[in-house]
């Protein structure tokens, strides 16, 4: 059975001896970016392989150009999934400390290269601690192979696409922020408050339930109906702060049933790069 949204860990588990599964640990803190490696170091899911932010699923920042978290060339990012021991038929399971908000941007980036055998772990890093799963210390790899890229461009909006649909009744752009950046009342990372005009608030937390878990397929739809309001549920566009966070929008989507929604990249952090960019406040 192939896994294509989310998987629990007793299936996981089931699989850590399986050589056509790769678990890969994608904890990672904006406050400290090295955080994230440290804690894989001291401990994790046994087996696992690290995959950093910001060295492995991100590209280079370009100063007043990109957002913070730029897509990596395609090239690259094949080159670094080969490290990873990824192949065509392997099953790649992926989980965080944050609830699916780092997990889903490597869960979109692999659905984006064309491999669809990839999910992300309910619950990821505290549920497999709380039930006593196998874990280990230190660094481990897998044996080198190669990644195939196909690239599916249809999954990416750019950024005229994303000016044009925010004056579009046909197009729906979701914010995945927390509400209060999203009205401007807080901006703790970017120099910019506010949110792109025409977009709809749906912070991505509404996804989970208060465990931290994934809602159910039929809940994530009805949030996501509610949420379009009778638009187009093929016409949706999904951007957060840097591209990160709004991966786990489009994943309780796909989740739910629904069509895919298409990311915006750059997201808030590359918007503003251009003072010439409206800005919306408010509700």
């Amino acid at each position: 059975m192939t896994h294509e949204t989310l998987v629990d860990p007793s299936t996981v588990e089931a699989h850590l001896d399986d050589p056509a599964w790769v678990v890969l640990d994608c904890r990672f803190s904006l406050a400290d970016p090295e955080r994230g490696r440290s804690a894989y170091l001291a401990a994790h899911v046994r087996g696992a392989v690290y995959a950093h932010l910001d060295d492995d699923l991100s590209g280079p920042v370009t100063p007043g150009r990109t957002g913070r978290h730029p897509l990596p060339a395609v090239g690259v990012l094949a080159r670094r999934l080969g490290r990873m021991g990824i192949e065509t038929g392997t099953q790649v399971v992926i989980y965080d400390d944050a609830k699916g908000g780092i997990a889903a941007r490597l869960w979109w980036l692999l659905g984006w290269l064309g491999h669809d055998a990839r999910a992300v772990v309910d619950g990821g890093w505290p549920r497999w601690v709380a039930e006593g799963r196998p874990t280990r210390a230190g660094e481990e790899t897998r044996a080198a192979t190669t990644f195939v890229p196909s690239e599916r461009t249809g999954w990416i909006a750019e950024v005229d696409q994303v000016a044009a649909a925010g004056a579009s009744p046909d197009v729906t752009l979701i914010d995945a922020r927390a509400a209060e950046r999203y009205r401007g009342e807080q901006e703790p990372i970017d120099p910019v408050a506010g949110h792109i005009p025409g977009a709809i608030s749906a912070p991505w937390p509404g996804n989970l339930d208060d465990r931290g878990r994934f809602l159910p397929a039929d809940t994530l739809r009805h949030r996501f109906r509610k949420l379009l309001d009778g638009a187009r549920a093929d016409q949706v566009i999904c951007y957060c702060g840097s591209g990160v966070t709004a991966c786990h929008d489009v994943l309780a989507a796909v989740h739910a049933g629904l069509p895919q929604p298409r990311l915006y990249p750059g997201s808030w952090s590359e918007w503003i790069t251009d003072p010439g960019r409206p800005v919306a406040r408010g509700q």
